[in-house]
């Protein structure tokens, strides 16, 4: 197991009920798409299903998500749900931290030939998540390994014209210089964004998309919403990244996609516009990256 699979083991609190996923928020008015989660994930002692899942986001009026993939396993998780799922389009990849748990270049390429067969499906909308990770990782081999799975992942979106999603943790600068040196989708989207200003004025000037998750909305994050505010509002996405990144005032219990409207409303509220105008335009962000929820069934 890899220390990234580690990571992301379920909790063990069953003791704990404020483990428990939260209580269902006031619909939207106007619905909106999750853009980055995790629903094969279990983060407390009662997970909920994939069913489930869908039918809490449809209660608070949640039109669809992408169901992204960290490994082969669960890209090919992602892509085969999302096949016949009208609620669901899939992300396939290898996360960064566990490509150097392949251990060679030869392993390492023949999973992420698994990947490129996956990424010719309809409903594969994306590439991801793929990108650098230097809070995880260390050591000269395995950094070498990560920068060479995020070249070759990004070669597949290129080559299929598929959105790229990047997981970037401490490694503002070197993702920004690789998507620069080899050049970066035409859709190339930061997942939960964590940058500052200065990456953000990047994004901008480069037409890189931001998604924001639940953390934005955490007290000391002021970095993310200087940069929401900077950032041109067609270039806008959101996300949970859940279970993970429960937004306030729910943090610490497990997340979900019926939980975005928290997230929203909280963004809406520092934009100061409406919730209704800001799911009207993540709307359009979110097709314009990824396409109709309706094709490819």
């Amino acid at each position: 197991m890899t220390e990234f699979s580690r990571s992301r083991k379920s909790y063990d609190q069953k003791s704990d009920p404020k483990r428990a996923y939260p209580e269902l928020p006031e619909p939207l008015e106007v619905g909106t798409y999750d853009n980055h989660t995790h629903l094969e994930i279990e983060d407390t002692d009662q997970p909920l299903t994939v069913e489930k899942h869908l039918e809490l986001m449809r209660q608070v009026n949640m039109l669809g998500a992408i169901q992204v993939g960290v490994t082969l396993e669960s890209s090919e998780f992602s892509a085969a749900i999302a096949s016949h799922e009208p609620m669901l389009l899939a992300a396939v990849a290898i996360h960064p931290n566990e490509a150097p748990g392949y251990e060679s270049l030869a392993k390492l390429d023949a999973a992420i030939a698994e990947i490129a067969k996956l990424a010719v499906q309809p409903r594969v909308r994306a590439i991801g998540e793929t990108g650098l990770d230097f809070f995880r990782t260390e050591g000269e081999g395995a950094l070498k390994l990560q920068a060479h799975s995020f070249e070759q992942h990004i070669a597949i979106a290129q080559e299929f014209d598929l959105a790229l999603q990047i997981h970037d943790r401490d490694a503002h600068a070197d993702v920004v210089s690789t998507l620069l040196r080899v050049g970066a989708p035409e859709r190339t989207v930061f997942h939960c964004y964590s940058g500052d200003v200065e990456l953000a004025e990047i994004c901008k000037q480069n037409g890189w998309y931001l998604s924001f998750a639940g953390n934005i909305t955490f007290k000391k994050n002021q970095h993310l919403r200087d940069s929401l505010l900077l950032v041109d509002r067609s270039q806008i996405l959101i996300e949970t990244d859940a279970p993970f990144l429960t937004p306030e005032p729910l943090r610490g219990r497990p997340n979900a996609p019926y939980l975005v409207p928290h997230t929203l409303r909280f963004m809406a509220d520092l934009m100061e516009i409406s919730s209704n105008e800001l799911a009207e335009q993540l709307n359009k962000n979110t097709e314009a990256v990824y396409g109709s929820w309706s094709e490819g069934l």
